[in-house]
């Protein structure tokens, strides 16, 4: 069934109307995280995608994780349901390659060095931006596979305020209950919102033989209570000062024999300033904290563990206008990491600092180029220079080439490095390679787009245990080579939207030829809908194929189809009752082996917006 499911949408991707998770009309024509500035996004060989507030309640997702699934290039694993450990996986590269900013803040653990998906608040989200392929030469560690940046709620720049409610809930007891007021007055803008999203859940994971095999049939819960704030001022020089902040913390349930309750805190704090210090110079300075806190129990809720990382940033960029057809962007970042745990860490601090420049150039009128380089001085293993440069030319009849080569590096984390009995000091910087090429199309009736890519990675830090004293250390000795196919076509025809995503990915341990563990070589999403007066409709399918849950492809988890139906009625122009209906066929897999997936569920709410 599966394989059908794939040659079937395959087929009719190329022949009849297509979806989009934004419709074309709707598809920004700039993103600022590809080069840091407000760039189009027909101007730029780097792969982008980008979900709107409004894609957000259009899907009805609840979670980020929701959000993200079957977004092209990325592949999410789930220890159970909402609020358990998410991986995500960006073209086939390790779960802690992918950097994550939070209004231009870094965020994320500095011990285990992923970032907590599953616990950022999606009602507190206005925009996310996704940038697939090395990034490093804007932004330092951890661009390897990519970037998500997520952009909380941000004030209107209306007089008159405007206030959005929404509350509803389903099956596993779930619920859900938020509300943002924003607005402006006079040279002010503002915005207070809060939410709380919680559930019974069901029980994460299936019995486990073994000495230390798990065995708690009981359900796993998640509580989230999220605040989010932010005021901004403009001056009559042009000059902005912006300040804002976003809380999470709550606790999350699990299965584990040492530990099955984390009580977190996921919370940024920034402030930005620009200013025009001359018509084609605009200079601006963010500082900011974020924090990642979780504190773990026993099963008999005794204090287990501890483990708080704590990031501060500084940046300050320029964007200077050399002419209307150059355009250079020149800034440095400083970043001091912090762990405060009830383990024994060797060490408990460590700064990076980066400089960095990137020119955007439009040639000969249809030829677009960007080049960017950037040196990082880090405490732990020393300096690192990285660079990328893109092509792409926009040329008649909506055609584009385009392509890109780039290299990347990712820190070890303080668990890698100093961990009591595990960490080696010694450890270098994971090192990576990439180039992509491919083709774009926009027409009035279809917007298309196919990427070809490959990545080596090197200096892969991977465990070594010794046979004879059972201990583990981490290793500089793994090496990776992924090559991938990306294709994306989306249309708007005869009042249907539709949007195909496919991702072909082989991840290969180099020196052993096995698939890298926990991803999926298949994946396909398709999304469709329509509106019918007051009535919206839609519907989704994804399909993965199977995956290793082993570096040594002992253990196999099995693919799956899910679909996923939604429905929304406008009652009036500021009330609407929506409905979601995940996973119709009640399919039982999982993406992580012994991990259990929801069942057939349900999602009720009903939505203000004035």
């Amino acid at each position: 069934m599966q394989k059908f499911i794939f040659g079937s949408l395959l087929l009719t991707g190329f022949n009849t109307q297509l979806y989009a998770q934004e419709t074309p009309q709707n598809l920004p024509e700039m993103v600022v995280t590809a080069t840091r500035t407000k760039t189009a996004k027909n101007q730029l060989a780097a792969a982008a995608t980008v979900h709107t507030r409004k894609d957000i309640d259009r899907l009805q997702a609840k979670t980020l994780p929701e959000l993200l699934s079957g977004t092209t290039g990325i592949d999410i694993t789930q220890n159970g349901g909402f609020g358990k450990t998410t991986n995500v996986f960006m073209r086939g590269t390790n779960a802690d390659h992918v950097l994550v900013l939070i209004d231009g803040i870094k965020v994320g653990s500095v011990t285990a060095g992923t970032s907590p998906f599953e616990f950022i608040p999606l009602d507190q989200v206005e925009r996310v931006e996704i940038i697939r392929g090395p990034q490093s030469s804007l932004y330092g560690s951890e661009a390897i596979g990519g970037v998500i940046q997520i952009f909380t709620r941000k004030g209107g720049r209306e007089d008159k305020p405007s206030v959005t409610l929404d509350a509803g809930g389903g099956s596993y007891d779930t619920y859900r209950a938020s509300g943002t007021v924003s607005g402006k007055w006079k040279n002010s803008w503002y915005t207070l919102g809060s939410s709380q999203f919680g559930s019974q859940g069901f029980n994460s994971r299936q019995p486990t033989p073994g000495r230390f095999g798990v065995n708690q049939p009981d359900k796993d819960g998640y509580l989230n209570t999220a605040l989010n704030a932010r005021l901004g001022r403009r001056f009559d020089n042009n000059a902005e000062v912006e300040a804002f902040f976003m809380r999470a913390e709550g606790k999350t349930e699990y299965d584990g024999n040492f530990q099955n309750k984390t009580e977190f805190v996921e919370q940024v704090v920034g402030t930005t300033a620009s200013i025009n210090i001359v018509d084609n110079w605009r200079s601006i300075l963010r500082l900011g904290q974020s924090r990642d806190d979780g504190d773990n129990f026993a099963p008999d809720g005794a204090f287990s563990s501890r483990f708080n990382s704590t990031r501060w940033n500084a940046g300050w960029l320029n964007e200077v206008a050399l002419s209307d057809d150059h355009q250079l962007v020149i800034g440095s970042d400083y970043r001091l990491d912090e762990v405060d745990s009830s383990s024994a860490y060797k060490e408990s601090s460590r700064y990076d600092a980066g400089i960095f420049a990137e020119l955007h150039s439009r040639i000969l009128d249809d030829h677009f180029v960007n080049a960017s380089v950037r040196g990082d001085k880090n405490e732990a293993f020393g300096d690192q220079v990285t660079g990328n440069f893109g092509w792409r030319y926009s040329g008649d009849y909506g055609i584009s080439p385009f392509a890109s080569f780039g290299n990347a590096f990712k820190a070890p984390t303080f668990n890698q490095l100093y961990f009591p009995g595990f960490g080696n000091s010694s450890l270098e910087a994971e090192q990576s390679t990439s180039f992509e090429a491919g083709l774009a199309g926009d027409h009035d009736w279809m917007q298309w787009e196919i990427r070809g890519y490959h990545t080596d990675i090197d200096n892969l830090i991977v465990t070594v245990t010794d046979p004879t004293t059972f201990l583990s250390s981490a290793e500089n000795l793994g090496k990776a080579k992924i090559d991938g196919i990306e294709a994306e076509i989306v249309t708007q025809t005869m009042g249907w939207d539709s949007k195909l995503n496919m991702s072909l990915l082989s991840p290969k341990n180099k020196e052993t030829n096995m698939r890298l563990p926990r991803r999926a070589e298949k994946t396909l999403s398709y999304d469709l809908s329509r509106s019918f007066g007051q009535f919206d409709l839609g519907a989704n399918v994804l399909a993965q194929s199977d995956r290793f849950d082993d570096a040594l492809n002992k253990t196999k988890v099995a693919g799956y189809v899910t679909i996923d139906l939604r429905s929304a009625y406008h009652l009036s122009k500021n009330w609407m009752l929506s409905a979601k209906l995940n996973n119709l066929l009640d399919k039982q897999y999982q993406t992580i082996n012994t991990y259990n997936t929801a069942d057939r569920n349900f999602f009720i709410s009903i939505h203000y917006n004035n």
